[in-house]
């Protein structure tokens, strides 16, 4: 397997079901490697660099055969999956099992026993290719839903290791999450951990009333007492750290003078509207677009705003377009919108300015400074990461974020206008409050939000989490963690000073 044959081995690995780049062919056909999107890529891409880490993941195309490489500052490690493996283990058990199943089942999970077999399978490829490359005594962190079993598989393969997990996606409540055929094998692949964090506390409590009702063990917020035969008890943390972005970085992205003329020209294109409503999303059934889309058409539709001052701009990234569930949702929203600006878009004004593509950093901050409102309607969300960049990029100090209490983010942006997007007339009206929102009180919202940010943010979260690891490996085996770890812990606190 080319993931485990290089020789050379990491004090700091990381292991996710991505690789952070991704494969692009120019138009000359020439290939190269380029940053992917994303908050785990934006979160820990720093802490790569500077613990001269690898990072173990697949590359997002079927069978590729990649030998180890270095690209951008980062150690490469890939692992190969063939065309059965995504369609079993990444369309199959991953997204079609325990996305919805972990989303509080928006829509209905499949359960198959060889999708289930592929899991297994994959997360064992996964396991191996980090033990392969992860040094005497290192620390390994595991990232997300689709990586479960890896913790155990580490732990049973490679003891010495400090192995962190964190689940990127909310963990949902024991009488959903019951309904797993193999909930006790996740639970206990996760149990290989010696810390386990969640965005929210209540992910981290349901996931420790799992924990109780399915094993019997011993837990006491935080602590997991986990014991086994002819082992000595093993102490893991499970809490809350809730991911964050880069605030200083993308504000000043959000200053540069290309980003504020480009978002000139976006309002200028729009017509020049009063408000600019604007929703960033994958076009997931969790992120509750249709409830947006309809909460709209309404208040435009019974004369509450008006298709000449308020126009909502849609971005909704493409998103696992193979699995049906998704294909039947970009038909239902894009249906919607067409009705929408059918019946209520003027030859000079169209209602929903609607993009079915992603964007690079840069034009997304100019949405962002362009924009007035920002709506963020899911359903369920780990955090929503995009709330928070909003937030940064709003140095004025003005616009409204409009958030839903069922995403992560709203646990800490307290100040935001917060709704339950199953509430339509409440949306609606949610809308109106932001659109006529005085502008002192945008400002003295804006400012505790931003505040929060910058306080809390992606150098705090991955220092926070690395910290709990290191002194949970220390009350371990009484060793201290590695010096490579040491200087990425100085390098978090010197990073939060300079910002």
């Amino acid at each position: 397997m080319s993931s485990t044959s290089t020789t050379r081995q990491y004090d700091f690995v990381v292991v996710s079901n991505r690789l952070p780049v991704d494969r692009v062919v120019d138009p000359d056909g020439s290939e190269r490697w380029a940053t992917s999107p994303g908050g785990l890529v934006a979160a820990l891409e720093p802490v790569m660099r500077e613990a001269d880490g690898a990072w173990v993941g697949w590359g997002g195309q079927p069978d590729l055969g990649l030998e180890p490489f270095e690209t951008g500052g980062i150690h490469i490690v890939p692992v190969d999956l063939s065309e059965d493996d995504i369609e079993n283990f990444y369309e199959g058990f991953s997204n079609d099992t325990l996305w919805p199943l972990y989303h509080d089942v928006i829509s209905p999970p499949s359960f198959h026993r060889v999708w289930w077999d592929s899991y297994v399978e994959v997360n064992q490829r996964f396991a191996d290719a980090a033990a392969a490359v992860t040094a005497v005594g290192g620390t390994v962190w595991v990232h997300d839903y689709q990586l479960q079993l890896v913790p155990r598989m580490l732990r049973e393969s490679r003891p010495d290791l400090s192995i962190g997990y964190f689940c990127h996606i909310p963990f949902p409540p024991y009488g959903i999450f019951s309904q797993l055929p193999w909930r006790l094998q996740v639970v206990e692949g996760l149990l290989g951990a010696d810390v386990i964090g969640f965005q929210r506390v209540a992910d981290a409590g349901n996931f420790s009333r799992a924990v109780r009702r399915l094993t019997g063990l011993a837990t006491k917020s935080p602590v997991i007492e986990v014991t086994a035969p002819y082992q000595p008890t093993r102490r893991v943390i499970v809490k809350a750290f809730p991911i964050s972005i880069d605030a200083a970085n993308f504000e000043a992205l959000a200053r540069t003078a290309s980003v504020q003329a480009r978002a000139r020209e976006i309002r200028e294109g729009l017509g020049n509207p009063r408000t600019i409503m604007l929703g960033v999303d994958r076009l997931d059934y969790t992120k509750g677009i249709a409830h947006r889309l309809k909460a709209f058409g309404e208040l435009l539709s019974d004369g509450s705003l008006d298709v000449e001052d308020v126009t909502l701009v849609q971005v909704a990234s493409p998103s696992r377009e193979r699995v049906a569930a998704y294909m039947a949702l970009r038909d239902e929203i894009e249906l919607t919108v067409g009705r929408i600006n059918g019946d209520l878009s003027t030859m000079s004004h169209q209602a929903i300015s609607y993009h079915h593509h992603g964007y690079p950093r840069e034009e997304m901050a100019a949405l962002y400074v362009a924009a007035d409102v920002l709506l963020v309607t899911a359903l369920r969300d780990g955090m929503n990461l995009v709330a928070k960049e909003y937030v940064a990029s709003r140095f004025t100090e003005d616009g409204v974020l409009v958030l839903s209490e069922f995403a992560g983010a709203s646990d800490e942006l307290k100040k935001a206008v917060r709704i339950n997007p199953h509430d339509i007339d409440g949306l609606k009206a949610a809308i109106l409050q932001a659109i006529d929102m005085p502008h002192r009180e945008q400002q003295a919202r804006m400012r505790s939000l931003r505040k929060r940010v910058a306080e809390f943010d992606v150098a705090r979260w991955s220092r926070e989490f690395l910290e709990t690891l290191a002194e949970a490996t220390r009350s371990r085996n009484g060793a201290a963690h590695s010096h490579d770890m040491d200087d990425v812990l100085d390098w978090t606190i010197d990073r939060r000073k300079a910002d």
